[in-house]
């Protein structure tokens, strides 16, 4: 899995310790095959669906950051569409 559940614990974390977890507010969760794997480990978020690839802890607090609290996607961290396919 390549650090992919380090990642979760790590997301789920730090959008608990920003306040936007709960109702109507951020939901980290797992899910079944994204059919990506070549590409992973893989974060996508939702509604934009903007398709994310990470390599260790900075990469995830720079997409809670950005992303989930401000609204700016992480282009470095982009995965691009034809990976993983």
């Amino acid at each position: 899995m390549h650090g992919a559940q380090q990642g979760f614990d790590r997301c789920k974390s730090k959008v608990k310790e920003a306040g936007l977890s709960g109702a109507g507010k951020v939901r980290v969760n797992k899910s079944g095959c994204l059919d990506r794997c070549a590409g992973g480990p893989v974060a996508v978020v939702y509604p934009e669906a903007v398709w994310y690839t990470f390599v260790d802890n900075e990469d995830i607090d720079e997409i809670v950051e950005s992303h989930l609290k401000h609204g700016r996607v992480v282009d470095r961290l982009v995965l691009p569409p034809d990976v993983g396919r």
